[in-house]
């Protein structure tokens, strides 16, 4: 399935995203039993999936939606803690970043040796739509970076690689945007990352069971309609069983916690000079087959 959060009509409710008919099947309508968050949704696992599947197949009209007439929210809107995320885990990337100037924490090796981990706030997601808040960073240094988004489902601690993909919930599309300068500045990320606005989420969360192959995603993000980056899942570095191994290694993992597992080569610094975003800009990164997320720079 396809899950959304969103908002109509006043209210925010939960829900699955209909592609053929562009509808809403809002899950307070449709299955009044389950949970109407999506963290609390997650929690139930399999049987929560299966439970909306059966309501979702036999839902009415009357619990359909319009989708434009609603309005999606970041799949999470609020995660119960912060985003966690890697750095310099694509190998064109890691060199261009390490090229740039902007690193202050790297050493002598662009390709790290270990995943390097970092987190972002919860108050820095934001939905599909929703402007960045470029006016925040005073060095006016924003950057964007598409990112595959993976969402826990079985939480744990000391979780195998063999085991990983089985603790996965399911996929969505997130934007690690960072103000570089920022970042440099404080010799650390999570300043430079962790800003207002600065993860943008969604639109929809892609259930494991029907997103396939996840190294076969494809990753593409432009900037006002320029690709800037394209790439697939299967280039990481550190693939999602690798990083989910090593964050569960001696922190346990809870269902709903999301990892944004790294950006391709093509981010503004890359460029010579570095292009940062500007007001008025548009972000639109595409991972197929999750979808489109797309915001606008304020």
């Amino acid at each position: 399935m396809r899950l959304v959060t969103f908002s109509h009509d006043g209210r925010t409710g939960i829900g699955a995203l209909d592609l053929e008919t562009g509808e809403i099947i809002s899950f307070a309508a449709a299955a009044p039993d389950l949970h109407d968050n999506m963290n609390d949704f997650i929690e139930l696992g399999a049987d929560g999936l299966r439970r909306a599947a059966e309501a979702v197949a036999a839902s009415g009209r009357d619990a359909r939606i319009d989708g434009s007439k609603a309005k999606l929210l970041a799949p999470i809107p609020v995660p119960k803690r912060n985003v966690f995320a890697v750095g310099r885990n694509y190998h064109e990337h890691a060199q261009e970043f390490h090229d740039s100037g902007f690193d202050a924490t790297s050493g002598a090796d662009a390709v790290p040796e270990f995943p390097i981990i970092f987190t972002k706030a919860t108050t820095s997601v934001a939905g599909p739509g929703d402007p960045i808040l470029s006016h925040l960073d005073p060095t006016n240094s924003v950057d964007y970076e598409g990112e595959l988004g993976v969402v826990i489902g079985t939480g744990g601690r000391g979780i195998s690689k063999a085991a990983a993909l089985d603790h996965v919930y399911g996929y969505t599309v997130i934007n690690d945007v960072t103000a570089r300068n920022l970042q440099h500045r404080h010799k650390q990320w999570f300043i430079g990352k962790g800003l207002d606005s600065f993860c943008p989420m969604g639109p929809v969360l892609l259930t494991a069971d029907e997103g396939g192959d996840v190294r076969e995603f494809h990753l593409t993000t432009e900037v006002n309609g320029e690709t800037r980056q394209d790439a697939k899942v299967s280039a990481l570095i550190f693939d999602i069983p690798t990083l989910i191994q090593s964050i569960s290694a001696g922190i346990t993992l809870m269902p709903g916690d999301i990892i944004a597992t790294g950006t391709p080569v093509g981010v503004g610094i890359g460029f010579d000079p570095p292009i940062f975003l500007k007001k008025g800009d548009v972000v639109s990164i595409t991972i197929d087959p999750i979808g489109t997320l797309v915001n606008p720079v304020e």
